[in-house]
């Protein structure tokens, strides 16, 4: 089996209950603070991780330019999670989720405008369904 494949399947397993446990764990909390107690526990837990990996020292190798772009994403991750935080709060998950899951869409256009990837008449089509399909989860009562 394709090893991405695995990784991306467990991505969207976690990615689901993050959303149906974050619904239920912010009743009642500021979104903004629910977002710094989640943050703080990725915080320790990614450092964890790459402690009992041994891979700290490999900091010392990351290039400016690497740096820079993982601050970035850092950024966005940031003012994505706050923005979903308030919405999930005070939005039906089942509305809020759909919305969110465009960031695939915008995915494949970022990546066909920055990185140059190219964009098939399937993967075009693709794009069209999952936004026809969000906007119909989201919208249609």
């Amino acid at each position: 089996m394709m090893q991405w494949l695995l990784f991306a399947f467990l991505s969207a397993v976690f990615a689901a209950l993050t959303s149906i446990l974050a619904k239920i764990g912010i009743k009642n909390i500021n979104s903004n603070l629910a977002t710094a107690i989640r943050t703080t526990v990725i915080l320790f837990f990614t450092w964890g991780i790459a402690a009992a990996q041994k891979t700290l020292p490999q900091i010392k190798t990351i290039s400016k330019n690497s740096l820079i772009f993982l601050i970035l994403s850092g950024i966005a991750t940031g003012l994505s999670w706050l923005f979903y935080f308030r919405a999930l709060q005070i939005g039906e998950a089942s509305k809020v989720v759909p919305i969110d899951k465009l960031s695939l869409v915008l995915t494949i256009i970022f990546a066909a405008l920055f990185l140059k990837e190219n964009l098939s008449f399937s993967l075009i089509f693709g794009v069209i369904l999952m936004t026809t399909g969000a906007i119909i989860i989201a919208f249609v009562k």
